[in-house]
């Protein structure tokens, strides 16, 4: 049995307005090759954005890996790490009671994370960690198209 792969995954969401247009951007490594990913919408939320990202990068392996994901997203790390079980659980209300927002992408979000072992990083945005300022341009590229 072939022992899994252990690929980086750099993520991160942009949108102009808020809601508005927006894009994605994912930076994906293994092995040291490397590949740059990124897509748009025209009305969208940042959060919207942010989720996507993760789930395009998901959908661009090949093979169940072993992933390290890195976000400047509290919100999608906090939601697979601490609220996602309780969502669930609850029929995807939130501890308020109220219906969970973008509750379509977490479970294409959970759809896509069940093949592989995901390990979640946040890095802070905005404060010169290459990859992520990478994954900022390619989302900021994302939203022009």
């Amino acid at each position: 049995m072939e022992d899994k792969k252990i690929v980086r995954i750099y993520t991160d969401g942009a949108c102009s307005g808020n809601p508005g247009p927006g894009g994605w951007g994912a930076i994906l490594t293994c092995d040291g090759r490397e590949k740059e990913i990124h897509g748009g919408l025209d009305a969208t939320t940042n959060n919207r954005m942010e989720l996507t990202a993760v789930i395009q990068a998901l959908a661009a392996l090949k093979k169940p890996s072993i992933v390290h994901i890195y976000t400047d997203s509290t919100y999608v790390k906090d939601g697979m790490e601490k609220w996602l079980h309780g969502w669930k659980k609850n029929g995807w209300r939130t501890a308020a009671k109220k219906p969970v927002k973008n509750v379509d992408l977490w479970k294409k979000l959970e759809e896509a994370l069940a093949p592989h072992s995901a390990k979640w990083h946040w890095v802070k945005g905005h404060s010169g960690h290459p990859e992520n300022e990478r994954a900022d341009a390619l989302a900021r590229r994302g939203s022009e198209t």
